[in-house]
């Protein structure tokens, strides 16, 4: 294992560079912390992270680059994924100020439960063919032939825990009292935020997609 800690620091920095720029993850953990609470987001951290399992096995066995070099397919699971992003964008934009017929501010909306927080941190990850081309390039070029396949799924590994404990960490900043509270107090806005940060970003990925560069 020595000789390829190198290799496992080259990884590891790329991969944190890569969880911690803005995409559909971070914008889907932002609306659930601050629409839904600290365990809800947690949950769909944790739905993210298992989502990269999805990422390693493509590249592991070859499907990633069967996506990358088949256009077809390739344009389908973008998508896919762009009308998932629609789909959480459109629900997101169209949150309404949480005021009563009395003028009184009203309870919270129903808190997704734990299996579906998870799924739709795992389906937004999953379905980010963005990440599959990513650590499709990482086991590429980065990884070298020579590394044994039990070190490649240990890399696998890591990168899965280290995004869901990105993402949870995300979670508890998001939802410590002072933040939540300043939060709340516009919460709504910060949902129709969200809203438009995913429909850009289903927009920028069939732009990017279908248009010649």
């Amino acid at each position: 294992m020595p000789a390829f800690w190198p290799e496992f620091l080259l990884i590891a920095t790329a991969h944190l560079l890569a969880v911690a720029s803005p995409g559909p993850d971070f914008a889907i953990i932002l609306r659930y912390a601050v629409r839904y609470g600290r365990q809800t987001a947690i949950w769909a951290s944790l739905g993210i992270g298992t989502g990269i399992l999805l990422h390693i096995t493509y590249s592991l066995v070859g499907i990633g680059l069967l996506i990358k070099t088949t256009p077809w397919l390739f344009q389908a699971l973008t998508v896919v994924a762009a009308g998932y992003l629609i789909y959480l964008g459109q629900g997101a934009i169209r949150a309404r100020p949480p005021v009563g017929m009395a003028g009184e501010e009203e309870a919270m909306p129903d808190v997704p439960a734990r299996r579906a927080a998870f799924l739709a941190g795992f389906i937004t990850n999953g379905l980010n063919v963005k990440a599959t081309l990513f650590f499709l390039s990482l086991f590429a070029v980065v990884i070298s032939a020579s590394t044994p396949l039990s070190y490649k799924v240990i890399y696998g590994l890591y990168m899965a825990v280290a995004t869901a404990a990105w993402f949870c960490l995300l979670s508890v900043l998001l939802t410590r009292p002072a933040v939540r509270r300043l939060l709340l107090a516009k919460g709504y806005w910060f949902d129709r935020l969200m809203g438009i940060v995913l429909l850009l970003l289903a927009g920028h990925l069939l732009l990017s997609t279908f248009l010649p560069a």
